[in-house]
């Protein structure tokens, strides 16, 4: 294949994987996902679901849910990539065109720039906790101007991204056997902080016992499922992100049933656990100080003794580990697809770094509204599309059946017009800009108040409007184009 492949379209880190390299067991998976989800960010979404108003039950249920509905379209893509060794930027070639791939690839890359600089941040502060914890002493420092951090902050910020490239020139391999070594101190760690807040809290009765905000009388009463629906959506679209470069792990797989039972093991079992014990935690700490406290780094550092910095320890391996993992691989795999040529899987992932600084990550942590609404929400209605035209061409159209040489051919069937598939493009503007309107009401309120609430309504069910709009107008336009090419002939 390598002879007829362009240039433009093919490196080693894109070519498709060889059975050597196809050793990942289901158990890797399920140590992959058990990695990725005991992080900090996966305990902050039902802890930010109780601040919003919910209840210990309905935040996990909310969790759970939504990560059971995501391991459908996690199966339906990660197929391509067990049984062809293609990554996710070769694969959208079929349905987007082999140069409006690009679009997709750079679509869900600027997302894990934004995933990495959160993660960054996070272990950053983590560091900067628990140094703050043997040194007895706060050292955030005053805020900065322009930047809203402190110099402590920045230090830390700045340290923990340098520790993060030594693992861009060590790969996938470094971070399989990361994170099968150290998922199961995660789960002990996890356990342990459960523990102490039920201890803290005088047993699980109490922590249970506080009522959601929206029962009658509460602060938010009656309002229960206007928060439930874009929250159902927000924790879809938390792993709405590896739903679509999942190929770039699962063309790894010794066989499609290891990425299966692997992955179901993995994800929904795994954010279950994680959601329970961040909801007590959580809960417990509204029971111990009065008020929810719903990052676990913030948590730690109220702690004393050996538990909080054995607990930041993990917290900070962990980050690296899940970043890495979740984040820079696929951004890496995607710039590296814009110009193979010149752009290999190394240089991506220093572009994903510099880019993580830029999106300054902080902000989008201020508060668990903007967290959850605009962030999770927001890039659900950008990438649910994608899922639905990619799910859409390898089951409905090509019924798994690809030409994996003429995904790095210039002159390939799936060429298309120059490159580019107008249908998928149309397909995909169908179903994001329904949700835009939507979007801009609630990052924008006070600039797009004038929007009607229908728009608002609409854009509760962001990643759902905006797969199925695109899976539907897709196949569509595709069956035509196909019974068009038939009657001519």
């Amino acid at each position: 294949m390598t002879e007829h492949a362009a240039d433009t379209l093919w490196n080693r880190d894109l070519a498709p994987t060889g059975p050597e390299q196809r050793t990942w067991t289901w158990y890797h998976f399920a140590a992959l996902w058990v990695g990725m989800v005991v992080a900090v960010p996966s305990w902050m979404l039902a802890s930010g679901l109780i601040e919003q108003g919910m209840s210990a039950g309905q935040a996990a249920v909310t969790v759970l849910l939504g990560n059971v509905v995501v391991l459908i379209p996690l199966l339906l893509i990660g197929h391509a990539g067990a049984r062809y060794g293609i990554p996710y930027s070769v694969l959208a070639r079929a349905s987007f065109g082999t140069r409006g791939a690009r679009l997709p690839a750079i679509a869900r890359a600027l997302v894990a720039c934004g995933w990495y600089g959160i993660q960054t941040w996070i272990g950053g502060e983590a560091l900067l906790t628990l140094l703050g914890v043997l040194l007895r002493t706060d050292l955030k420092g005053p805020a900065l101007p322009l930047l809203g951090m402190g110099l402590g902050q920045a230090l830390s910020f700045a340290a923990f991204w340098a520790l993060q490239l030594f693992f861009v020139r060590k790969g996938l391999t470094t971070i399989r056997r990361l994170e099968t070594w150290t998922a199961p101190i995660k789960i002990l760690v996890c356990g342990a902080l459960v523990w102490w807040a039920v201890d803290r809290a005088g047993g699980v009765g109490p922590i249970f016992a506080s009522p959601s905000a929206f029962v009658p009388g509460g602060a938010r009463a009656g309002q229960f499922w206007t928060v439930f629906l874009p929250s159902l959506t927000a924790m879809i679209g938390f792993w709405g992100t590896l739903a679509l470069n999942i190929p770039d792990f699962t063309r790894f797989a010794r066989s499609q049933r290891d990425q299966m039972i692997g992955q179901a093991i993995g994800l929904p079992p795994g954010m279950g656990l994680i959601a329970l014990a961040s909801v007590i935690t959580t809960s417990a700490t509204v029971v111990i100080y009065g008020h929810a406290i719903w990052d676990p780094v913030a948590l730690s550092g109220t702690l004393s003794g050996p538990l909080v910095l054995l607990g930041l320890i993990v917290i900070t391996i962990d980050t690296i580990s899940c970043n890495i993992a979740a984040n820079l691989v696929c951004a890496a795999y995607d710039f590296s697809s814009l110009a193979p040529g010149r752009i290999s899987y190394r240089t991506g992932g220093l572009i994903t770094a510099v880019i993580g600084v830029l999106i300054m990550p902080w902000k989008l942590l201020e508060t668990t509204g903007g967290y959850i609404f605009v962030w999770l929400t927001g890039y659900s209605a950008l990438l649910g599309p994608i899922a639905g035209i990619l799910i859409a061409d390898y089951w409905l159209i090509r019924r798994a059946q690809l030409d994996v040489a003429d995904l790095y051919r210039e002159d390939g069937r799936y060429a298309y017009a120059g490159g580019w598939n107008s249908r998928a493009l149309l397909a995909f503007a169908i179903g994001m800009l329904p949700n835009l309107p939507g979007f801009l009401a609630t990052a924008a309120p006070g600039l797009c108040g004038w929007i009607p609430g229908f728009w608002t309504s609409l854009y509760a069910y962001a990643w759902f409007t905006g797969l199925f709009l695109a899976l539907a107008s897709y196949t569509l336009m595709m069956r035509r184009r196909t019974d068009q090419a038939v009657a001519a002939a």
